[in-house]
């Protein structure tokens, strides 16, 4: 049976040296590239020619701009819009990331902490700067609610600390260890279907069930890479927020 984290290797296309550091252009590099790509032109091609009645592809953009936009506007109130662009392009690129990695022979980004680690600290590090460039130090007080006794303060004040200092690391392991495992579990069963099926007759009626799962499995991955890019897209308007509305969480 096939190695099933094996489909997470990184390897080297353009081989790029400096002393000891290694700086190849690797696989993982190419997809992100090609996301990008698929993106762009997804949405340039879906803009280019807009119509009263809209074509499929553009119903699409326009569903993916609303539900960006409407998320924004709930979570955040009107003047999380100017964080529209930011949201949208995470959003699109987490989105084209998953389903990009379930195609055969693709390589899945997200499956990758290190890549999800970077989302998540671009998200709160934008929260962190604009929070106190706009409110300076009052921005602080997201970390003490008014209304509490002195007493209790200091401990809920390191309780808060930890509590935001830890969303950097749920966004990124929640989004990573879904991918991961989703992709785990599929090369599990398509070995077992590979294995059964070289046994002979009776491997390949014993093949049936693993042929089913892996169906199931494929339509459940695609279900959760569609509904990753949506939690993160929530989450990450929801901690926006505390950027632009300290006194209210």
């Amino acid at each position: 049976m096939a190695d099933p984290i094996k489909q997470f290797e990184l390897v080297p296309i353009v081989p790029i040296k400096v002393g000891t550091g290694d700086f190849s252009f690797t696989n993982s590099a190419l997809h992100m590239f090609i996301i990008v790509g698929v993106t762009a032109a997804f949405l340039l091609l879906s803009t280019s020619g807009r119509r009263l009645v809209p074509t499929r592809m553009q119903s699409l953009a326009e569903l993916f701009y609303e539900f960006v936009a409407g998320t924004v506007r709930q979570t955040a109130g009107k003047d999380g819009m100017r964080f529209f662009p930011l949201v949208f392009s995470l959003f699109m690129f987490v989105l084209f990331a998953n389903l990009i990695g379930m195609i055969p022979g693709a390589f899945t980004v997200t499956s990758h902490v290190i890549i999800t680690a970077a989302l998540a600290l671009l998200v709160i590090s934008t929260v962190i700067i604009y929070g106190i460039m706009k409110h300076g130090t009052h921005w602080f007080a997201l970390f003490a609610p008014s209304g509490l006794p002195k007493a209790i303060l200091p401990v809920i004040v390191v309780i808060e600390v930890i509590s935001f200092l830890s969303r950097p690391i749920s966004l990124s392991l929640r989004l990573f260890g879904n991918m991961t495992a989703g992709h785990i579990a599929l090369k599990v069963f398509a070995g077992f279907v590979v294995a059964m099926a070289g046994a002979g007759a009776l491997g390949m009626v014993g093949a049936v069930l693993p042929v089913f799962m892996i169906t199931a499995l494929t339509a459940l991955e695609l279900l959760v890479a569609v509904l990753q890019a949506y939690v993160f897209t929530i989450l990450t308007c929801i901690y926006l927020n505390d950027a632009l509305h300290p006194g209210h969480h």
